[in-house]
């Protein structure tokens, strides 16, 4: 099958469109943390939750419909950086989680986006199994930590799990961006 008889599918379509909501509702999420009283509490875990919803959801009618984007492939990760990167900065503000915690996410969260920038000229590494369990990881936690009178015990059972398996799936990102760059210039006969 040539170039030509490939499918275009449009960067506009409803995954991309959820992908780009998911973005949007990261500074009412984060007006909403930062606001006393339980009642905005809950509305920041409401928003929260939707927003890490449409994660699930736009990877779904992405593959489901043939909805794949190379656009898509880039924003979803920044989206979900955006929206766990708000929500731990911000309970390390509030003096709920170390900023220890958000440290190692973050830097490997945004060690890794960056990584995936510098790869773009030779491929676009999708997400793996892991990399998805890690968000769920992450997700999970965030909400326990949203979640008022949850005990500090479960909150960080669940977050320890999430630094692990960030970390760890850092790791094999590395790895595999490693093997795609020495791929890559072999076929170049460099």
């Amino acid at each position: 099958m040539t170039r030509d008889e490939r499918r275009v599918v449009s960067p506009w379509n409803i995954a991309n469109v959820l992908t780009v909501l998911r973005l949007a509702l990261v500074p009412f999420f984060v007006f909403c943390l930062f606001l006393p009283g339980t009642g905005w509490r809950v509305a920041a875990l409401a928003l929260f939750a939707v927003a890490s919803l449409t994660d699930h959801l736009d990877g779904e009618l992405a593959r489901r419909y043939g909805l794949i984007t190379d656009f898509g492939k880039i924003a979803d990760p920044i989206a979900d950086k955006a929206l766990t990167g708000a929500a731990l900065v911000c309970l390390s503000i509030l003096g709920e989680l170390p900023w220890w915690v958000t440290i190692v996410i973050l830097v490997r969260e945004l060690g890794i986006t960056a990584l995936r920038f510098l790869l773009l000229r030779h491929a676009v590494i999708p997400a793996s199994y892991g990399g998805k369990v890690k968000t769920v990881l992450q997700i999970t936690a965030i909400v326990l930590y949203l979640l008022p009178f949850v005990p500090d015990p479960v909150r960080w059972v669940v977050m320890g799990a999430a630094v692990l398996i960030t970390v760890g799936t850092g790791v094999d990102y590395i790895v595999r961006a490693v093997k795609l760059r020495s791929v890559a210039r072999r076929a170049r006969g460099e």
